[in-house]
């Protein structure tokens, strides 16, 4: 498991499963907020991504705000065709960066707005 910092779950939840293609595995209530993971929606017993809320955390929103700020992703997610996800998204109506990059070296990238205080980069090996 690992988490990335969300501003607001339902929205987050939205834009992961909706625009990412994530599948909900888990959205146990807790109080004011869940405990919402999603996975990749053909590895079910994957990896889980926790949409995890700031409330609990007085520093979360300044270190997400100063991650955001200096255009650093929250975190990276692999793609088979970076170029057709740009595509998809882009026909959503996605915040990215541009068209992806392709270094000579190294992945090629593209970094999006997830809408919910984060920069999220994609990449193809």
């Amino acid at each position: 498991m690992t988490s990335v910092m969300v501003d607001d779950q339902a929205k987050a939840l939205d834009f992961y499963t909706r625009v990412l293609g994530f599948a909900v595995k888990r959205d146990i209530p807790m109080g004011a907020a869940r405990w919402l993971t999603v996975v990749a929606a053909d590895e079910p017993n994957g990896t889980e991504l926790l949409l995890e809320p700031m409330g609990g955390l007085a520093e979360a929103p300044g270190f997400q705000a100063a991650l955001y700020k200096a255009g650093v992703p929250a975190t990276a997610f692999g793609v088979d065709d970076i170029d057709a996800e740009y595509k998809r998204m882009k026909a959503l109506g996605v915040a990215l960066s541009g068209p992806p990059s392709k270094p000579d070296v190294g992945p090629s990238t593209v970094v999006l707005n997830d809408t919910c205080g984060n920069y999220i980069q994609l990449f193809q090996s």
